[in-house]
């Protein structure tokens, strides 16, 4: 089954550093490390994520030494999933995190964009449970998860295979403190997000430039 949806939300990496650079970037709290203020219930961090137009199941995390979340990238992917991207100061090297329903096969993986489409052939290739996949200077790897796919990709040049394959095994679901920094605060006066009909969501809340809010520390992201 192949997935041709795709991510409004999503800007051409070649796009990103002049965001990143507008926006600032911003951490994923780990919270066991820097509990810095209680996160708020479960639902109401559900509630925010749903009013994004996100599945809070498929909402997730990664890690990668020398990258930082770049917040306001935080989006719909597809339908109602979920896409990030992760920023590094050292090189503007950049890690896109997709999540979306399906599921990837032999069969299929050739077939299935590769981040957010080259437009070329995609080679695929088994690396334990994973998929290593490439095409035209890109790279990803693909993990299964119960009904939906963790993909991160990046370019060639400036991330490696190891570097790749170790951000995409680190991709979880968040925890409460992760969630409260993720997703911006619910608007409860704005109406709730008309139900999907398979056209992805767009976001309507991203400010032009960014709200200085403090780099706090994802686990060793650095």
């Amino acid at each position: 089954m192949s997935m041709p949806r795709t991510a409004r939300v999503l800007l051409p990496l070649a796009l990103l550093p002049l965001v990143l650079a507008a926006c600032g970037t911003e951490k994923v709290v780990v919270a066991d490390r820097e509990p810095l203020v209680p996160a708020p219930d479960r639902a109401e961090l559900h509630a925010r994520a749903e009013a994004l137009g996100l599945t809070p199941g498929l909402v997730y995390v990664t890690e990668s030494p020398g990258f930082t979340l770049a917040k306001q990238s935080v989006g719909v992917y597809g339908a109602d999933g979920f896409s990030a991207a992760y920023w590094s100061r050292k090189n503007s090297a950049q890690l896109l995190l997709l999540v979306d329903r399906g599921a990837m096969t032999a069969g299929n993986c050739p077939e299935q964009p590769l981040g957010q489409g080259t437009g070329e052939e995609v080679g695929c290739e088994r690396d334990g449970d994973a998929w290593y996949r490439t095409s035209a200077g890109q790279h990803e790897y693909a993990v299964q998860e119960d009904g939906h796919l963790v993909r991160v990709s990046a370019a060639t040049a400036t991330v490696d295979r190891a570097a790749l394959r170790a951000a995409a095994l680190a991709a979880h679901r968040p925890t409460d403190a992760e969630l409260a920094v993720l997703l911006p605060p619910r608007h409860h006066d704005k109406p709730p997000p008309p139900p999907h009909d398979g056209v992805p969501t767009e976001r309507g809340d991203l400010p032009p430039v960014g709200d200085g809010a403090p780099d706090n520390e994802v686990g060793a992201s650095g």
